[in-house]
């Protein structure tokens, strides 16, 4: 199986509600597990199928990793929602579509319809311009401001950088002067999980993609871990497997995709 991945730069006028922007395209006969990593994030894809089947779908946030067998003969385009985006887009709080895949036509949303016709037809490369022309009149006066900013501001606090650990919950309220209850509600409506569970997928996404690169030791001190011990079980809560599993190839049993899931 042939895999093309392209991460085109999001344009900048996309960036109040588009955090990023990936093509995928599948060819060939499936044989590589297709390794879907837990992410707290909301996203829009188009998808289209060999036989022309074409999709517009929102995906919720994934709270654990799933495995699958490899698709084929199918491309797509994900864009991920910024944090606070998803309720005045998809008419749903994010909370609401945590593990779900549900057709964007069938969101409450008035926008939601709008975007999903607006997609449908799309060659998947146009589907970036394209946005760019409808989605800041769709949300321009839907996005409270200081709500979504204090909404960023915890998500950056809270994830994980080289160049330093993430903050604690309790101190990232402090920060922002919110109480802690205030950051969770924050955090439940605007990105479909709370404080603490969002910091916990963001340190095992990044011990997953830096597995192998340096000492477990250091991944876990660079990731915000009390240890390797607590890191590896952390990790295995997430993905099934300890971390070396994964780094090696000894991986869970594969699932069936998830069905599409009604609104």
């Amino acid at each position: 199986m042939t895999t093309t991945e392209q991460v085109p730069t999001t344009p900048e006028v996309l960036r109040p509600w588009i955090a990023g922007v990936r093509t995928l395209s599948f060819a060939g006969p499936p044989e590589e597990t297709f390794v879907r990593l837990p992410e707290a994030e909301t996203k829009v894809v188009l998808r289209v199928t060999a036989d022309g089947r074409r999709d517009v779908l929102a995906v919720g946030p994934r709270v654990r990793a799933a495995y699958h067998e490899g698709k084929a003969h199918v491309s797509c385009v994900e864009l991920r929602l910024a944090p606070g985006t998803a309720r005045p887009l998809l008419g749903v709080p994010a909370a609401g579509l945590v593990g779900r895949v549900v057709p964007l036509d069938e969101l409450p949303g008035g926008a939601a319809r709008r975007l999903a016709r607006e997609l449908r037809w799309l060659d998947p490369r146009e589907s970036v311009p394209r946005l760019t022309e409808v989605l800041p009149g769709l949300l321009s006066d839907a996005v409270d401001p200081g709500r979504t900013a204090l909404l960023r501001a915890g998500v950056a606090a809270l994830s994980v950088r080289m160049d330093r650990a993430p903050a604690q919950v309790r101190d990232v309220a402090r920060e922002l002067a919110v109480s802690e209850r205030q950051l969770r509600n924050l955090f439940t409506d605007g990105v479909g999980v709370s404080p603490k569970h969002y910091a916990r997928i963001d340190r095992v996404r990044t011990v997953a993609g830096r597995a192998g690169s340096v000492r477990w030791a250091e991944l876990a001190a660079a990731t915000g871990y009390f240890d390797q011990s607590h890191m590896t079980t952390d990790f295995r809560a997430l993905m099934g497997v300890p971390p070396r599993s994964y780094l090696t190839g000894r991986l869970p049993a594969l699932t069936p995709c998830q069905a599409t899931a009604r609104a």
